[in-house]
C-alpha cells in the first residue's frame, strides 16, 4: 500500500536512495500547530509567529518582500547578480522559524546538486538543526525519492536502476547495430537526443506512434528503436534520466490518490531557475501544486492521514503555496527543451500572482550593468526591469576591432597580462567565445604567450575526437607505417570494417611480413566479405591517390596541405557524415573540422614552400607544448552557455560578429536571434569590474577566409560606455575616428562619416568596398599570424637581442620557468612588453 510517514523515521529505508544527502522526513502531523502557507494568510506580526528580523537583515526592499510575501503564487524576477539565492533561502528560513510550515512541508528545486547543497547549508546556517527535513533537491532527485516509494504502483520495484547517458547510449548502440539501422543514417547520438526530447515532452511511446508518419522508412525505423530501447529499459527494470520526470508525472495523473499524498505534503514549493524549466519540469510543478478534490481527501482520512487542518469550507485541500524564480532574460537552453514561455507566461497559468522585480545587481560595475540593460530591451515579450547597482560605473568597457583571429587573440593575451602584472588572479579572468572552433586562435596564441589557461566543460582544440580523425588522415598520407593513425580512421566514418577485420588485416600483415597498408591494398586476399573488402579497397585507394598529391615526383606538382585535406575529407565522406547528422552536437564538430581546414589554409599563407610533414610538426608544436604552471590559477575559457551561474572580475567576450554571434543557425529559428541575445546578455553580466569585447575583421568560415561583419548587438550599447581600441587602418571608417564596429552600421554610412555611434538599425552600409576589400598588410603594422617554430634547443639570456615575425626587434628582459617551459620577457621596440614560449615562439637571436 502507499504510505507516506507523517512521523520521523527512526530507521533508514533499507533502499538505498540516490539524493542530496536526504536523512529521512522529519515530517510532524500537519496542522498540529503549523499553518499551512497554502491559505493565503498573510505575514503575522503577533507574539512568537513572525519570523525574528535577523534572518531579514541586509535584505533590500524588494528582498525583503519576496522573502516575506505570503500567498498562492510568487513570481521573483531576478535579475543576474540580484541576490536571489539569499531571498529564497531566508522565505524558506522565515516559514520555518515563524512555524508557518514544518520543514517536511517544503520542497525547494533547483537545476544542480551544487546549487540544492548551497542552499541547503544556507538555511541550516539561519536556523540550525531545525532545518532538518526540508526537500532541497534537483527536479531529478525529488522524483527519484517518489518513484522508489511509489515504485510498485507503476510495476517496478524499489531496487531499479538508473541510466545515466552513457548507459542509454550504449544500449541504443547495441540496438541500432542489431537493426542495421545506420544503414539509414541513425547515430547513437541523435536517436538518443530525439528520444530524450519526445520524453520531456512528456509524448511516450504508444502517443508518438498515434502520429508516425508510417510511409517513412527512417520513420518506422525510429519506432522500432524507440520502442526496443523502452522494452529493453522495462526488462532491466530501470528509468534513463529523462523517465524521472516524465514517469512521475504519468504517475500522479494515472493516480490522482498518490498524487493527493504530496500535494498535501508539500505546502510550499519553491522553484528556482524557471526559466530554464522544459515542459515535462513545467508538468511536475503543476500537479503538485494542484488542489486535492473533497473525495480524495476523504479517502485520505480514512487511510489515517491527518489532512483535516487543510481543507477548506468546500472540503477541497487548497493548491500549495508556489514560489519561482528566474530571469526570462537569461533563457538561454531553448535546445535542451527549455521554453521561456514558462516563466514570461507565469501570471496567466496562476492568476492572482504575485510579481517582484530584483533589479539592485550586487556582482558588476554600473558601466557592465548599463550595457546589458540597453542590449537586452531590444528583446520583446519581457518584464521589463533595470538593473542597477550602488557601486559606481567603474571602468568603461573595452572594444578592439582585430585584423583576424589570431589579432584579437593577441589583443585579448596581452591584455591578460596587463591585469595580471596589476595584481589580478588568473583564475578570476575568463574569456567567452560562441562556438568551440574558436578556441584554436586563443590556444595558439595562449601558449605562445605562455599564459597559463584550462579549457571549461569542453575539450582543448587539437584534443577534440574530431580534429584527432582528420588529423589522423594526414598523418596516414604521410606516414604509411604509422599504425595508429590507419586503425583510428579504418573505421572512421562507419564503413562495416569491424574489430574482427582489422585483426585479420592485421594477422596477415604480420604472416606475410606487410605493413598493415600494404596488408590493406591486399584486401581481396583474405577472404573477407564483398562489402567488407570493397570498403578497405575504397580507403586505401584514398589513401593512395591523397599521397600521389603530395609526391615531389607527381607531374602537376605538390598539393597544398589544405587541398589534401580537403580531398580526405570529402573523398572518405567525414564531414558529409557530420553535416547529415541529426545530433546537434555534430553541427559544432563539422565547424571544428572546418576550422582544421583554415589552419592548413593559413600554414599555407606563412610557410608557401610548407610541405605536409611541416604542417603536422607545426600542429604537434602546438599542440603538445606543456601547459604553464602559475600560483594564481589559470585563465578560463569556456562557451557563453557554459558561463551561465558563473562570474569573474575580467571578462572577454570575444568574436561579437554577425554569424557567430548571432550564430548563423539561429537566425531561420523562431526566437533564434532574441535567444542570442539573450546569451549575449548573460555573457555581458557575468563581468563584476573589467569587460572586453572583441571582434575581428576577417574570420575562418567553412574553411575559407572571409570578411566578418560586427555583429548587430554591438549597435545596442551606448557608445559612451565602450572605449574602442583596435588595429589602426581598416578598422575605422574613411574618415571615421569611431571603431569600425560602430561606424560599419550608421544609417547612409559615408566617406565622411564622422564619430558616433549612430541609432540606426542594421544596414547594408558593412558591404561598403572600404570593409570588404583587404587593405596592404601596412596597415595592420604588427598582424598576428599563426607560425610557430621548434626552438628547442635556443638558448636567451636577459639582454639578448632578438626579432620576432609578427613584432620585430626586442630585447630580453628576463627569463623564467625551466626546460620546455622556459620564458622570455621581452621589451620590443613597436610593440611593447611581450612573454614568448620559447620552445616554440617564431624568433631569431640577433
Amino acid at each position: 500500500m502507499t504510505s507516506l510517514p507523517d512521523a520521523p523515521q527512526t530507521t533508514p529505508s533499507s533502499v538505498p536512495i540516490i539524493l542530496d544527502g536526504w536523512q529521512g522526513d522529519g515530517a510532524a502531523p500537519v496542522g498540529d500547530g503549523a499553518r499551512s502557507g497554502g491559505s493565503g494568510s498573510g505575514r503575522s506580526g503577533s507574539g512568537h509567529w513572525g519570523p525574528s528580523e535577523r534572518l531579514f537583515a541586509g535584505l533590500n526592499p524588494q528582498q525583503r518582500e519576496a522573502a516575506e510575501y505570503r500567498g498562492q503564487a510568487l513570481l521573483i524576477v531576478a535579475g543576474a547578480g540580484s541576490g536571489k539565492t539569499s531571498v529564497l533561502t531566508r522565505r524558506i528560513a522565515g516559514l520555518i522559524e515563524s512555524r508557518e510550515a514544518w520543514p517536511s512541508e517544503i520542497l525547494a528545486i533547483t537545476f544542480t546538486n551544487k546549487a540544492a547543497n548551497e542552499m541547503r547549508e544556507r538555511v541550516e546556517q539561519l536556523l540550525g538543526g531545525k532545518a532538518q527535513g526540508m526537500w532541497i533537491s534537483t527536479f531529478h532527485s525529488a522524483c527519484v525519492r517518489i518513484l522508489r516509494r511509489e515504485a510498485e504502483t507503476i510495476g517496478k520495484t524499489p531496487s531499479f536502476t538508473i541510466y545515466d547517458s552513457g548507459d542509454s547510449r550504449a544500449l541504443l548502440k547495441r540496438i541500432i547495430k542489431e537493426l542495421d539501422a545506420d544503414t539509414l543514417g541513425f547515430t547513437v547520438g541523435a536517436a538518443a537526443n530525439r528520444i530524450s526530447k519526445l520524453k520531456n515532452e512528456l509524448t511516450d511511446l504508444e502517443t508518438h506512434a498515434r502520429t508516425a508518419n508510417l510511409s517513412d522508412p527512417q520513420e518506422v525505423m525510429f519506432l522500432e528503436i524507440f520502442r526496443q530501447y523502452t522494452r529493453e529499459l522495462r526488462r532491466a527494470n530501470a528509468f534513463d534520466f529523462d523517465d524521472l520526470i516524465a514517469e512521475t508525472v504519468f504517475l500522479f495523473r494515472a493516480f490522482p490518490r498518490v498524487a493527493a499524498l504530496y500535494q498535501s505534503r508539500f505546502r510550499h514549493i519553491l522553484v528556482d531557475e524557471y526559466q530554464d524549466t522544459n515542459h515535462a519540469q513545467y508538468s511536475l510543478i503543476r500537479e503538485l501544486t494542484m488542489p486535492v478534490a473533497p473525495d480524495i481527501v476523504d479517502d485520505l482520512e480514512a487511510h489515517g492521514r491527518n489532512v483535516r487542518p487543510l481543507r477548506d469550507a468546500a472540503g477541497v485541500i487548497p493548491s500549495a503555496s508556489l514560489t519561482v524564480v528566474g530571469d526570462s532574460d537569461q533563457s538561454i537552453y531553448a535546445f535542451r527543451g527549455a521554453d521561456i514561455r514558462n516563466i514570461v507566461e507565469f501570471e496567466r497559468d496562476f492568476p492572482g500572482a504575485k510579481v517582484v522585480l530584483l533589479e539592485q545587481n550586487y556582482r558588476s560595475t554600473q558601466n557592465i550593468l548599463s550595457a546589458a540593460n540597453a542590449v537586452i530591451s531590444n528583446n520583446f515579450d519581457r518584464k521589463d526591469k533595470k538593473l542597477w547597482t550602488a557601486v559606481g560605473d567603474g571602468e568603461k568597457i573595452v572594444g578592439y576591432t582585430g585584423y583576424s583571429g589570431h589579432d584579437e587573440a593577441q589583443f585579448v593575451a596581452d591584455e591578460i597580462e596587463k591585469l595580471h602584472s596589476a595584481g589580478m588572479a588568473y583564475k578570476d579572468i575568463a574569456v567567452f567565445y560562441r562556438t568551440n572552433a574558436q578556441t584554436r586562435a586563443l590556444e595558439e596564441i595562449f601558449i605562445r604567450s605562455a599564459l597559463p589557461y584550462k579549457v571549461m566543460g569542453g575539450t582543448k582544440f587539437y584534443e577534440r575526437a574530431e580534429i584527432k580523425d582528420a588529423m589522423a588522415y594526414l598523418i596516414t598520407v604521410a606516414n604509411p607505417s604509422d599504425m595508429l593513425a590507419l586503425r583510428r580512421i579504418l573505421n572512421t566514418p562507419k564503413r562495416g570494417i569491424g574489430p574482427a577485420t582489422e585483426t585479420q588485416l592485421a594477422s596477415y600483415a604480420e604472416d606475410n611480413g606487410l605493413t598493415f597498408r600494404a596488408a590493406m591494398r591486399d584486401a581481396a586476399s583474405l577472404g573477407l566479405g564483398p562489402k567488407v573488402t570493397n570498403a578497405i579497397l575504397q580507403l586505401s585507394n584514398l589513401l593512395d591517390e591523397a599521397a600521389s598529391k603530395i609526391d615531389p615526383s607527381n607531374p602537376a606538382g605538390v598539393s597544398p596541405v589544405a587541398d589534401v585535406l580537403t580531398f580526405l575529407l570529402d573523398g572518405s565522406g567525414y564531414l558529409e557524415v557530420l553535416r547529415n547528422s541529426r545530433d546537434p552536437q555534430d553541427e559544432a564538430r563539422a565547424e571544428n573540422v572546418d576550422e582544421l581546414v583554415a589552419v592548413t589554409r593559413e600554414f599555407a599563407r606563412n610557410n608557401p614552400d610548407g610541405t605536409l610533414v611541416d604542417f603536422l610538426t607545426e600542429v604537434s608544436l602546438v599542440a603538445a607544448a606543456d601547459e604553464i604552471d602559475d600560483s594564481s590559477g589559470a585563465v578560463s575559457l569556456m562557451t557563453l552557455h557554459t558561463a551561465k551561474g558563473l562570474e569573474y572580475d575580467a571578462v572577454f567576450l570575444t568574436g561579437i560578429e554577425e554569424d557567430l554571434l548571432p550564430h548563423r543557425m539561429s537566425a531561420n529559428e523562431p526566437g533564434g536571434p532574441a535567444e542570442e541575445r539573450r546569451l549575449f546578455y548573460v555573457g555581458i553580466t557575468r563581468a563584476k569590474k573589467r569587460l572586453f569585447l572583441s571582434l575581428a575583421m576577417t574570420r575562418a568560415q567553412f574553411g575559407e577566409t572571409a570578411v566578418a561583419m560586427p555583429s548587430r548587438y554591438l549597435q545596442e550599447i551606448p557608445a559612451d560606455l565602450i572605449d574602442w581600441r583596435q588595429s589602426p587602418g581598416s578598422a575605422n571608417g574613411r574618415g571615421g575616428t569611431q571603431s569600425r564596429a560602430l561606424n560599419a552600421r550608421r544609417p547612409g554610412l559615408g566617406a565622411g562619416s564622422g564619430s558616433g555611434s549612430g541609432s540606426g538599425g542594421w544596414n547594408d552600409s558593412l558591404a561598403a568596398p572600404a570593409f570588404r576589400q583587404e587593405r596592404p598588410k601596412a596597415e595592420w603594422p604588427n598582424r598576428v599570424t599563426g607560425k610557430v617554430r621548434d626552438n628547442g634547443e635556443l638558448e636567451l639570456e636577459p639582454g639578448d637581442r632578438i626579432r620576432h615575425a609578427d613584432f620585430g626587434d626586442g630585447r630580453v628582459t628576463a627569463v623564467t620557468g625551466q626546460g620546455a617551459k622556459r620564458v622570455a620577457h621581452v621589451q620590443f621596440e613597436k610593440v611593447g612588453a611581450k612573454k614568448l614560449l620559447i620552445k616554440i615562439a617564431p624568433i631569431d637571436k640577433l
